[in-house]
This record gives structure tokens, C-alpha cells and sequence, in this order.
């Protein structure tokens, strides 16, 4: 039996907000967008995990709807070539966490509800590459996270899987896609479910030990 662990980004592996941040404040100065000239760490934040369709909604409610595609598909460009130069906030200990697990025998996976080419800026960034067996995000699939979920499970042929990620949707797309939560509680939210959780990520090998019995 296939059971492997699928992490979230945003709040689970790092905090990417501050660079993503200087990144489509760059655009939107450029643009002279009408709705705002820059974006605040705060503001990404109070987005982080929503898809980037329902972002570009949240950001620029003014604009006419293909100008908003224009800025965020211009903001994701940016955005994707800014992280793999500079990175995020990558929590303490991920690369300890990453090797353990895989020394224990766990296939490792990340979806997310971003767009293409921003996994693959991290992955580059820190050169997780080799830690990860499959990616899959929003932007690829254009499914929402539930949708991005299974699609992995099912391609990766896995029979049972724990998804850890940090809100309320994360717990919710996992349920819905036939997968167990694992919540990281140092992220950005809560959950309102009883579910295994963490206070850092280094304490997860240990937790999947446990889980597995």
C-alpha cells in the first residue's frame, strides 16, 4: 500500500510574502494600476492560499476583468523570477524535515493553489528537487485545491495520503479529496476539526512515525 505525505506551501514549508510582495509592487507601480501603486506584505498575506483568480478579485475589484488577468499574469512572471533569485522565509528546519522523511520511506509531494512556475522557484531556490517525487498546482490544472489533490493521488497511484497545510481550506480540499490533514499550526490559520497537528515543522517525522504506527 502507496502512502505518501503532500505538503501545502504558504504557511507550511515557507513565508514568501515579503519578496512576492516587492515583486507586484513593482508591476503595479509600472502599470499605474487604478485600484493601487503597491501591495503590503499584510495584504498578501490576507490572500495566501486563495487561487490567483480569486486574488486578482480580492486586489483589484475596479478594474475591468481583463486588466486584472493582465496584472496578475504579469505579477505571477515577476513574482516566479524574483523567488527563484531571492527566495522567501523558509521555516527552520524544512531541510532536516525533508531529508528524515525521506530516509523513513515517505514519498513527498506539494500541491498548491499558485501558479505555475512558483513551486519550481522554490524547488530552485533551496534545491529541494531531489526531496519531492511530483508537484501540482492551480495554474496547471485549473482545478480548484480538492481537484489539484486527487489528480496527484491518482497519477502518483497513491492508495492513502496526509496533506499538510495550515487553513481551514487546506483541512476542507483534503477531506473532499478522500485524503488525511495534518495541520501545521505555525502557519497563517486554524482548523476547526480535531486533526493530528504541529508546532513546527522538524516535529513531523516523529508525528508520521506515530501515524503509522
Amino acid at each position: 500500500m502507496k502512502t505518501g505525505i503532500i505538503f501545502d506551501m504558504d504557511g507550511t514549508l515557507w513565508d514568501s510574502a515579503k519578496n512576492i510582495a516587492i515583486a507586484w509592487s513593482s508591476v503595479m507601480a509600472a502599470r499605474n494600476n487604478p485600484d493601487r501603486q503597491e501591495v503590503s506584505v499584510e495584504e498578501i498575506h490576507s490572500v495566501m492560499g486563495l487561487t490567483m483568480t480569486d486574488i486578482a478579485l480580492r486586489l483589484f475589484p475596479s478594474s475591468e476583468e481583463s486588466l486584472r488577468q493582465q496584472i496578475m499574469e504579469e505579477c505571477m512572471d515577476v513574482e516566479n523570477r524574483y523567488l527563484a533569485e531571492h527566495g522567501g522565509h523558509l521555516y527552520g528546519g524544512v531541510e532536516e524535515c525533508l531529508r528524515q522523511l525521506r530516509a523513513d520511506g515517505w514519498p513527498l509531494y506539494i500541491v498548491s493553489n499558485c501558479q505555475s512556475g512558483y513551486i519550481e522557484a522554490f524547488l530552485q531556490y533551496y534545491h529541494f528537487e531531489p526531496y519531492f517525487d511530483d508537484i501540482e498546482c492551480f495554474g496547471n490544472t485549473g482545478l480548484p485545491k480538492s481537484g489539484s489533490i486527487r489528480l496527484l493521488a491518482d497519477r502518483c497511484r497513491l492508495d492513502d495520503f496526509y496533506y499538510v497545510g495550515d487553513i481551514q481550506g487546506d483541512c476542507d480540499a483534503t477531506m473532499e479529496a478522500g485524503g488525511k490533514f495534518i495541520h501545521a499550526a505555525y502557519g497563517f490559520g486554524s482548523i476547526c476539526e480535531e486533526v493530528p497537528a504541529i508546532g513546527s515543522i522538524t516535529e513531523l517525522p516523529a508525528l508520521m512515525r506515530q501515524l503509522a504506527g
